[in-house]
């Protein structure tokens, strides 16, 4: 428990700050989850389009500070090294196909 007014005053703008920084972060979160599970399922149309919506929501949650804009740089680097290797495995099983 804080002992003076302005520590009580922190903790309660601390907490504010946590629970809006951990949106962002589930957000962000949820957005990398899908792409993964898009790629996992083979799900060439959506793959795409929600690559580019979870790139959004890391860039928010850097800009907002919830992470550094190093972590989301890495994280979208990492994310679009799996879309790009996926991406080209299906257009080689098609040329291939074909």
């Amino acid at each position: 428990m804080a002992n003076t007014k302005s520590a009580a005053k922190r903790a309660r703008q601390a907490e504010v700050r946590r629970l809006r920084n951990k949106s962002y972060k589930t957000r962000f979160k949820n957005a990398v989850k899908k792409v993964l599970k898009a790629i996992e399922v083979g799900d060439v149309e959506n793959v795409e389009r929600l690559a580019k919506e979870a790139i959004i929501a890391i860039d928010k949650a850097a800009q907002k500070g919830v992470i550094h804009k190093n972590q989301a740089a890495r994280r979208k680097s990492r994310l679009m090294k799996k879309v790009n290797a996926f991406l080209a495995s299906v257009k080689e099983e098609t040329s291939v196909d074909a």
